[in-house]
């Protein structure tokens, strides 16, 4: 797994192995970043569920201001941490150790960019869609990554669908805060 673009672009990150572990394919990630790519230049991001903080640290390398790691697992925050420090972006980054529900319901912090990529089929995106919207700035963004076949909600609060692109078994969908259509 390498960084793709940005002031990191093709150094190698480290990556968690097991079962549950399911990093985002290079594909998927560039798809993503393209996207997104005029938005992220001086933007505060959220990596839920970080995993390796592949996601935070592409966001990172492609100019955010900050990038917000949080997972549950202290195993993946240290790899967070070593992959952050081998590309030279740990002054620009935040570390929470703390389940996402828990991080979403206690932290004042306001996002331009949430990237949720949490475990499939345990129903996380409709506990943490609703938090999250109370967090993201006025034209934020939200990415969901998801399996294939989840039906997605049009609206969440003040979250509204822009898009939704499928990848073979996984499917990205993309939300924007309306703050001001309320």
């Amino acid at each position: 797994m390498r960084v793709i673009a940005g002031s990191a672009k093709g150094r190698k990150l480290k990556t968690l192995e097991g079962l549950d572990v399911r990093p985002t394919t290079d594909k998927v990630k560039e798809a993503i970043f393209s996207a997104i790519q005029f938005d992220l230049p001086g933007a505060v991001v959220l990596d839920l569920f970080a995993g390796s903080g592949q996601m935070g640290i592409e966001a990172l390398s492609r100019g955010a201001e900050t990038a917000v790691f949080v997972d549950r697992s202290a195993r993946s925050l240290q790899m967070t941490k070593e992959n952050l420090e081998s590309v030279q972006l740990a002054a620009q980054a935040q570390l929470h150790q703390a389940e996402a529900q828990s991080f979403l319901q206690t932290t004042a912090m306001q996002f331009d960019i949430a990237i949720l990529d949490p475990p499939y089929r345990k129903g996380f995106h409709e506990k943490l869609l609703p938090l999250l919207a109370e967090r993201m700035a006025d034209e934020g963004i939200v990415i969901c990554e998801h399996e294939t076949g989840l039906e997605m909600p049009e609206t969440v609060g003040v979250l509204e669908q822009k898009k939704q692109k499928k990848y073979g078994a996984i499917t990205v969908t993309t939300y924007v805060c309306r703050k001001d259509a309320v």
